[in-house]
């Protein structure tokens, strides 16, 4: 009969990638205390702990959340220790196929198969965080400032003065398509304008989907940028200005681990 701490540690949960030829020990900093380690494999290594086979799963939200906060704190301490650190995604777990092949093995044959992709991700990232930003605008103000500014609607405000209530209410139709195109007009030339000013004091970006806000704002854009750490200041010296434009406000966090930037392993996980 097996034992069940072996049948327990068959899994290695894998945390990021760093650079490095040793094995070094984190400590005990893991996921429910777990001892964190590094398994190497030619100048890079995979920083890991022992685990079942089994996800990380759980209907206590809360415990969910320590999990993922404890993920996120291993990979700080091992940016703290190392030049570069490739982050995975929350519950990634590597498990052998068959009993010939130890955990620590199936770590090193992954590090082995992806090490070209990996060692192409850590040249990209290397020296770079990643930072969210997110750019809003209020559209009450918007509509004002199209309203005084755009001819067109000007003369639709005048004729409709001037009409019966009946035909009045066409006109107000017509203003609100009016208004809809060129909100929409000019939040395409937004777009490209902050789109550009921020890119160019980023290496990467990706656009992320806007989502809907609950403070009457819309967003604009939604965007995971990759900065080197000497450009952080000038990055954020130009959200200051678009934030300090008339009716936009600006949202910036970070930095974090570069997870937008990084592609998923090319090996099945536990948890895909």
């Amino acid at each position: 009969m097996e034992n069940l701490c072996c049948v327990q540690d068959k899994g290695r949960y894998v945390y990021g990638v760093s650079a490095g030829d040793k094995e070094v020990r984190l400590g005990a900093i893991g996921i429910g205390g777990s001892e964190v380690y590094t398994i190497p494999y030619g100048n890079i290594s995979a920083i890991v702990h022992d685990c079942s086979t089994e996800p990380y799963q759980s209907t206590d939200n809360e415990m969910v959340r320590n999990w993922v906060s404890t993920h996120q704190s291993v990979l700080d301490a091992a940016g703290k220790q190392f030049s570069v650190v490739i982050p995975l995604g929350f519950d990634t777990i590597l498990e052998p196929r068959d009993d010939a092949t130890s955990p620590d093995q199936v770590v090193r044959d992954w590090l082995r198969q992806d090490y070209t992709r990996l060692r192409e991700v850590m040249r990209k990232i290397e020296g770079k965080d990643e930072y969210a930003v997110q750019v809003s605008y209020d559209p009450g103000l918007i509509v004002r400032q199209i309203s005084e500014q755009s001819e067109e609607i000007r003369k639709i405000k005048e004729e409709m003065a001037a009409k019966s209530p009946g035909t009045a209410y066409m006109y107000r139709q017509k203003l609100e398509r009016v208004l809809k195109a060129e909100t929409e007009r000019l939040a395409d030339e937004w777009f490209k304008d902050f789109y550009g000013r921020i890119k160019k004091h980023t290496d990467d970006i990706v656009v992320e989907k806007t989502k809907k806000m609950n403070n009457g704002q819309v967003m604009l854009l939604n965007l995971s940028c990759l900065a080197a750490r000497e450009k952080v200041d000038s990055l954020g010296k130009e959200l200051e200005e678009i934030n300090n434009t008339d009716g936009f406000s600006v949202h910036f966090s970070g930095p974090w681990p570069p997870y937008s930037f990084v592609a998923k392993p090319a090996v099945t996980i536990k948890g895909e």
